[in-house]
């Protein structure tokens, strides 16, 4: 019996061990996890910014071809808006008239309702603005407006 004994050692030496090391293991995977999730919130984010920028530009190139559409109009300076426009203006006196008051309705329904447009035509040259807020997607004390401007000839 007294061999038995000393060839297994008695195992008071080692209590607690294993539970030390899955304390450790859970931290990191906690620390993981909480890293996986700021990744996560980062990609939402810049998605996000990503499709509003993406929004502004097809409405630009939406309104550039309403304007190509009655050309005569759009030269003689009809669809210009020379001060950032939130507010859809009224439609329907002029076919120029219901093409602005449906593109800054389309501006507020795709990408927000802080959404600004802006259009300078003179002649042959036009340059239309899209400005909005990003404050939900900014981090910090970064610029929370966005602008996208398009430069064309009609």
């Amino acid at each position: 019996m007294n061999r038995l004994r000393h060839a297994f050692p008695a195992r008071t030496q080692q209590i607690g061990a294993g539970l030390l090391e899955v304390l450790i293991a859970v931290l990191i995977l906690g620390v993981g996890l909480l890293g996986i999730a700021a990744m996560q919130a980062t990609a939402l984010r810049n998605s996000q910014s990503s499709l509003e920028r993406s929004q502004a530009i097809i409405q630009t190139y939406a309104i550039l071809d309403a304007m190509r559409a009655n050309i005569d109009v759009a030269r003689i300076g009809g669809y210009n808006l020379t001060a950032m426009t939130c507010n859809a203006p009224d439609g329907g006196a002029s076919l120029a008239a219901t093409d602005l008051h449906n593109w800054i309705q389309s501006l507020h329904a795709t990408i927000g309702e802080t959404t600004c447009g802006q259009i300078n035509c003179g002649g042959v040259s036009c340059e239309i603005t899209v400005q909005w807020d990003e404050s939900r997607s900014a981090r910090g004390q970064e610029e929370t407006t966005q602008q996208v401007t398009t430069r064309t000839r009609l």
